[in-house]
């Protein structure tokens, strides 16, 4: 049995038109099913690109971009949840600022129970901090939890040596330590990130999401991807 942090980005989630993609999301949470069905258990941090970056949100007052990235989150988290629910699972969104009831104020004690009693855990809100992104946040909430790994579900197939969207002879990495991901600024997740899994030895998956079964795949070893080691 596993515990498993999954990072999805809010982008992975959206079509072109930048609406949910329910194909997406639906193969998504059927993947996740298949994994507590074998006996892991299953928590969730979702990021809100497809709707607010708020680094790039121009002259804006960098805490309350960062706000409004927070809500995005907690959108996402709302709707990606209910199709786990519809797939029969149960549930539960933990966020670090009150939202009314549509979340639970997150306790690190009432998540680890939610998570032991079965239940697909979304963390929304970031840190409810501004300054910190969903990479410090997914972090953050994994150690906090004693999950056994992160599975960052990107865009692209692992961890290259240089963008391979632009440098076509970019190097994959199978695997590569966490030391190396600092001093060589892959930016795999941010710095702050990265140096708060190296500090608590947590140790990540890198995969395309886009992959048949890559969520399964990953968690199995058995995958198209990078693991980052600590």
């Amino acid at each position: 049995m596993s515990r498993i942090m999954l990072k999805l980005s809010g982008e992975a989630l959206a079509d072109e038109q930048r609406h949910y993609n329910d194909a997406v999301i639906d193969g998504i949470a059927g993947q996740v099913k298949q994994l507590l069905d074998s006996g892991n258990e299953a928590a969730i941090v979702i990021g809100g690109g497809n709707y607010w970056r708020g680094r790039s949100s121009g002259g804006m007052n960098r805490s309350k971009a960062d706000q409004i990235g927070m809500l995005a989150t907690v959108m996402n988290c709302i709707y990606v949840s209910e199709s786990f629910r519809r797939a029969g699972m149960f549930t539960r969104i933990f966020t670090p600022f009150a939202c009314s009831t549509f979340t639970e104020l997150y306790s690190r004690d009432a998540a680890v129970a939610a998570i032991e009693n079965k239940a697909v855990v979304f963390f929304a809100g970031g840190t409810g901090h501004p300054y910190f992104s969903t990479d410090t946040g997914v972090v953050l909430r994994a150690v906090e939890v004693e999950a056994d790994g992160i599975y960052l579900a990107k865009a692209v197939d692992g961890v290259y040596d240089s963008d391979p969207k632009t440098n076509p002879q970019a190097k994959r990495y199978d695997s590569i330590s966490i030391d190396e991901v600092i001093a060589k600024n892959l930016q795999v997740v941010d710095m702050t990130a990265s140096i708060l899994a190296r500090d608590n030895r947590m140790p990540m998956w890198v995969f395309d999401l886009t992959e048949k079964d890559s969520i399964i795949r990953a968690v199995s070893g058995d995958f198209n991807g990078t693991k980052i080691t600590v």
